[in-house]
């Protein structure tokens, strides 16, 4: 039997829109992903949205001053948006347009294999190597980090640093103003410009971690 595509749009903590498909488990994950881009795109407030990409390669909205980020497995797809920002351009950083995701399964045991390739030593040590869940959302901040400073070439263990890494919120709502601060902390280190300070934010959703990482000061929706 088909399974239905599921889309869901939310506003997080964060100031950021994310926008989750997932479903169509009957369908390859090659052809998933076409389909469910073009879910996505029928699902714009405006008009039908077509993602392009700038000269560095980061993905934007086609026709649109606003910056975008995406993530895949097989079988679920986020995309984060910031609100536009028409005096930002798009293919060089700028704190104020600074944000990426980010989305892994969370019992994705095969990023212990790997995880001496993307800690540092400290983060080795001060994350447990049998604990599946903590090295997955290691991996996302990692990568929405990488996705966040816009800058080639940085090496994940040398060049990103997670100073705090973030609780993980079971939902993407609101927070309980007597609840402790779920967000995080990290800097990336750039050999000819300055270091850039990160806000790190994750939750759960459909068996996945998302995480979001930005500036503090980029563009912000208003709760």
């Amino acid at each position: 039997m088909e399974t239905d595509f599921i889309y869901w749009r939310h506003k997080t903590p964060a100031g950021i829109e994310v926008e989750e498909i997932c479903g169509a488990d009957d369908k390859p994950a090659s052809v998933w992903l076409q389909l469910a881009l073009q879910v996505y795109g029928e699902n714009g407030k405006e008009r039908f949205r077509i993602i392009d990409h700038t000269d560095s390669g980061a993905p934007l909205l086609e026709d649109s001053c606003q910056r975008i980020s995406v993530s895949h497995t097989p079988h679920f797809l986020c995309i984060a948006q910031l609100p536009r920002t028409p005096e930002a351009d798009l293919n060089v950083f700028n704190p104020r347009t600074a944000m990426g995701i980010d989305c892994e399964k969370s019992d994705r045991e095969q990023v212990l294999k790997v995880r001496e390739r993307f800690l540092s030593e400290g983060e080795l040590s001060s994350i447990p190597s049998d604990n599946v869940e903590a090295n997955v959302l290691a991996w996302t901040c990692k990568e929405a980090i990488y996705k966040a400073a816009l800058t080639p070439g940085l090496d994940f263990r040398a060049c990103i640093e997670l100073k705090r890494l973030p609780a993980i919120c079971d939902h993407p709502g609101p927070l309980r103003a007597d609840a402790p601060s779920p967000f995080g902390e990290a800097v990336v280190i750039r050999a000819d410009a300055p270091d850039i300070e990160l806000t790190l934010y994750s939750y759960r959703s459909e068996g996945h971690i998302i995480t979001l990482a930005y500036s503090p000061k980029c563009a912000k929706y208003k709760s």
